[in-house]
């Protein structure tokens, strides 16, 4: 990576949803809308279950999308081939679609959905994951914190989350889960929503997970220097006002996640790096990485970096301390 990283592909790029969430959400009626709705464009879908999602044929039908079934019960290692060779067999059909939809099971993990778009060159050259939309059930979101890891995941990794069945809980305690949400993942756009009912111009084609998206809605997302939670999935927020050297930082982004990579579930962040006009955007899923050059500073704009990390037991000092030490 360098100030000028590398685009992965000069060529046009399917963009990717992936849509996650705990068992009984509302992944499958979220789906089921965004095939429905009138938007005018065409979908391909892919599933990890076919049988879990039970999307009726006849709507597929009238959707006139393409379902496709991955072979795996559960996302592993094994469901990233599965998306590789999927992907990969869309190559050659990639103008008959303006998007691709992935839906995951309600326990998976999303990591290795996301790392499929850091790891293969060729589905780098046909697709570009553009965001993470997590429904999260609000009736019940609070136990599954409770009992499952993967819940938690979910969230942390989310650039988009619909607060679902907001009409099945008071409007005060919407908040508090609002809170804790915000907890876990402080960049994520969160929506309340009921049977998610939300527009599809708030699902795709966001542009999320390179931030831009982010950044435009809430430049000071990262106004702390530290935002921690007691709960297992926590985050570090970093702001730095002096420019960054890229070598230093490079090289400490590398060896931290090559050492907390399974720790750290999402890292991603803009930042003023010496001597370039314009922002640089950083997005890692794990011990994978990427960046790109964002839009140019603007004239007496605060060129701020600002980085935020997402995961288990993050010692909040030691990130700072690392980050400072990139200063230029």
């Amino acid at each position: 990576m360098s100030a000028t990283a590398q685009s992965s592909t000069a060529r046009p790029q399917i963009p990717v949803t992936v849509l996650t969430g705990y068992l009984g959400a509302g992944k499958t009626t979220l789906l089921n809308r965004l095939l429905t709705e009138e938007h005018g464009k065409r979908y391909a879908v892919i599933v990890n279950e076919f049988g879990e999602i039970g999307i009726d044929n006849e709507l597929v039908v009238d959707a006139d999308e393409e379902i496709f079934e991955m072979n795996n019960g559960c996302i592993c290692c094994t469901v990233r081939g599965d998306l590789i060779r999927i992907i990969g067999n869309l190559i050659k059909r990639k103008g008959q679609f303006d998007a691709i939809l992935i839906e995951t099971t309600g326990l998976a993990d999303p990591a290795p959905v996301a790392q499929t778009f850091f790891v293969d060159d060729e589905v780098r050259a046909v697709a570009k994951l553009d965001s993470i939309v997590t429904v999260v059930d609000a009736k019940n979101v609070l136990a599954r914190l409770d009992d499952s890891h993967e819940a938690a995941e979910q969230i942390a990794f989310a650039d988009v989350i619909l607060l679902n069945k907001a009409d099945l809980v008071p409007a005060g305690e919407l908040a508090t889960l609002e809170a804790r949400l915000r907890a876990i993942n402080p960049t994520a756009s969160i929506r309340r929503t009921e049977r998610c009912a939300v527009p599809s111009t708030e699902i795709m084609d966001r542009r999320a997970f390179d931030l831009d998206r982010i950044l435009a809605i809430e430049p000071d997302f990262l106004v702390e220097d530290t935002h921690e939670h007691d709960d297992a999935v926590t985050s570090v927020a970093l702001h730095e006002t002096r420019p960054i050297d890229v070598n230093r930082f490079n090289e400490w982004i590398r060896t931290l996640l090559r050492e907390k990579g399974q720790s750290i579930l999402r890292s991603k962040g803009i930042l003023n790096l010496k001597g370039s006009p314009n922002r640089f955007i950083f997005q890692g899923v794990h011990m994978l990485i990427e960046g790109d050059d964002g839009k140019a500073w603007g004239r007496g704009e605060a060129r701020d970096s600002k980085l935020v990390f997402i995961g288990r037991e993050l010692d909040a000092a030691a990130l700072k301390a690392g980050f400072v030490a990139c200063v230029a």
